[in-house]
């Protein structure tokens, strides 16, 4: 099975018209402020409007307000929600949208008895950062402390050309989501990093 590739933390819609062009999945848009990779709604639209029909358009939102995913939703028609905070789970459902939560493996977390919370989630992000925190720090975790048959299990933290391919071959993911890891500097995207990394995940899943 191929595995499908989420560019996260795009700011422009150059970088997003680059990683489709290299393969890219989906795009990923940050809607956190506190996040380098931010972006609000006008440059929403615009790296939205860059984006062709069959590659998802993925909003990352910490702990919102209703009405911030709400106007998100309708004025992006954002094809999944990805949620990174302490969210409920009646928060993630009540929009109507495919969601994916995010799994905080930087601390002693049970993963399984977290991700069983979400029964309805479409699938679930493991990334390194600690409960409560926002992740996007690059870090990656004990891949080790994966539970078995994690449903849409999608890989991030600490990912870049160089790892990726031995990731894939050890966890067979069916997702990888990376942001710092092909940055020039956070929120700019560079594109040999990009194109590395896609090829390192065709690499990866030929062997």
């Amino acid at each position: 099975m191929r595995t499908r590739v989420k560019i996260c933390g795009v700011t422009c819609p150059e970088d997003a018209e680059a990683a489709v062009q290299l393969g890219a999945d989906a795009i990923g848009l940050v809607f956190c402020g506190a996040s380098p990779r931010a972006v609000d709604m006008k440059e929403a639209r615009a790296i939205a409007a860059a984006v062709p029909a069959f590659v998802s358009i993925v909003g990352l939102f910490v702990d919102p307000r209703p009405s911030e995913v709400e106007v998100a939703v309708e004025g992006l028609h954002l094809d999944v929600l990805q949620f990174h905070g302490n969210e409920d789970p009646s928060l993630c459902r009540r929009f109507r949208r495919r969601y994916v939560k995010a799994v905080p493996m930087g601390g002693d977390v049970d993963p399984a008895a977290y991700m069983a919370a979400y029964p309805d989630a479409s699938g679930f992000l493991l990334d390194s950062h600690r409960l409560g925190e926002p992740g996007g720090r690059g870090e990656a975790f004990d891949h080790g402390r994966i539970p078995e048959g994690v449903r849409g299990l999608t890989v991030a933290g600490g990912l870049n050309p160089d790892n990726v391919a031995g990731i894939i071959q050890q966890l067979r993911p069916f997702a990888l989501d990376v942001s710092s890891g092909v940055e020039a500097e956070p929120g700019i995207k560079d594109q040999d990093l990009m194109a590395q990394f896609l090829a390192e995940v065709e690499r990866g899943d030929e062997t």
